[in-house]
């Protein structure tokens, strides 16, 4: 059987989650790892039992070594690394946001397109059993007429070196965990909103640390989403309609660390009930996703245009947010 030769672009700490997914695919092996420096990449692949290990991203790229690449680097390398890659002939699963324009997107689906190489957005929840039952259940209709969707995604960071708070490494809070509840509400209600209006609270090193959005779609239905640096780890999601709603008491990260999780639905008239789906480890559905794409020919679940979607989204709140104005799409 063929198998997918994976690379990870960078030692970032998310790794640790996506290594086990290849490593349990029949259909990838993980072969290489880049860092900034040769020392850096060493210690990596000893760490983790990778067979080889490179001193820059490019020499990676350029080795042969790898069909398909985890980028995890910090988000304003995002669509360099991602355009680099797909140049190399080498398919991509990108961490979010994918991007921090749109003509970055743009740029990276034409890159896409010209080498037949394929790309992806890294939204791992989007694969899990319990996400696309809420998704069916909500387009189905029975619910009712969608209302309402909320959501968020809160935790605290302590180190004020983080990246996620500089804000030329694209740092703040709506990109780092906000775009979790905008894909969300997108996945459920479809498409973009038709206009958003944005808060944000911005920390000493000058990034959104607390974020809080209100997105219109058409046919009167609204989501609303927070997220934050400064709060304890919490989240939630809810899609509200004339007939019931569900509830998801973790709807990013289920199962992660022995992270409780439950699927609810609340008819309007009635007992609660929960609603039962496969036992499923977050990250392969992403990893798997790729393989089809590259072995099957298969287009990928989180596409392109959901991506750009996300990103013109999470921008236009950027936009209210810093001009108290409402923000048409």
């Amino acid at each position: 059987m063929t198998k997918i030769r994976w690379g990870l672009l960078s030692t970032a700490n998310i790794n640790r989650r996506v290594i086990p997914a290849i490593r349990a695919s029949q259909r990838g092996e993980l072969v290489a790892v880049a860092s900034r420096n040769q020392e850096s990449a060493d210690a990596y692949a000893k760490k983790w039992e990778i067979p080889q290990a490179f001193d820059s991203y490019q020499a990676m790229l350029d080795s042969g070594a790898v069909d398909a690449v985890y980028i995890s680097a910090p988000n304003h390398l995002h669509a360099e690394w991602s355009i680099r890659s797909l140049n190399a002939g080498v398919a991509v699963l990108c961490e979010k946001p994918f991007a921090l324009t749109l003509d970055e997107v743009d740029a990276v689906t034409e890159a896409a397109q010209a080498n037949g190489r394929p790309v992806a957005e890294a939204f791992m929840y989007r694969h899990h059993p319990q996400t696309k039952l809420a998704v069916e259940w909500a387009r189905s209709g029975r619910l009712g007429d969608l209302t309402v969707v909320r959501a968020a995604f809160n935790f605290k960071i302590d180190k004020r070196t983080d990246v996620r708070l500089q804000p030329s490494l694209g740092g703040g809070c709506l990109w780092d965990v906000g775009v979790y509840p905008i894909s969300f509400a997108q996945a459920v209600l479809g498409g973009t909103p038709e206009e958003v209006v944005g808060d944000q609270w911005i920390g000493d090193t000058g990034v959104d640390e607390v974020f809080s959005g209100q997105m219109h779609y058409a046919n009167d239905r609204v989501a609303q989403i927070t997220c934050s640096f400064r709060t304890p780890f919490f989240s939630f999601a809810e899609i509200i309609g004339t007939e019931g709603r569900l509830t998801l008491d973790s709807p990013f990260i289920p199962g992660i660390d022995g992270t409780p999780y439950r699927l609810m639905f609340h008819p309007a008239e009635g007992e609660p009930q929960q609603l039962l789906f496969e036992e499923f480890y977050l990250y392969s559905g992403e990893v798997e996703d790729m393989h089809d794409a590259l072995l099957d020919g298969k287009p990928t679940f989180v596409t392109l245009a959901e991506t750009r979607n996300h990103v013109r989204t999470a921008l236009a709140l950027y936009e209210s947010a810093r001009s108290g104005a409402i923000v048409s799409l």
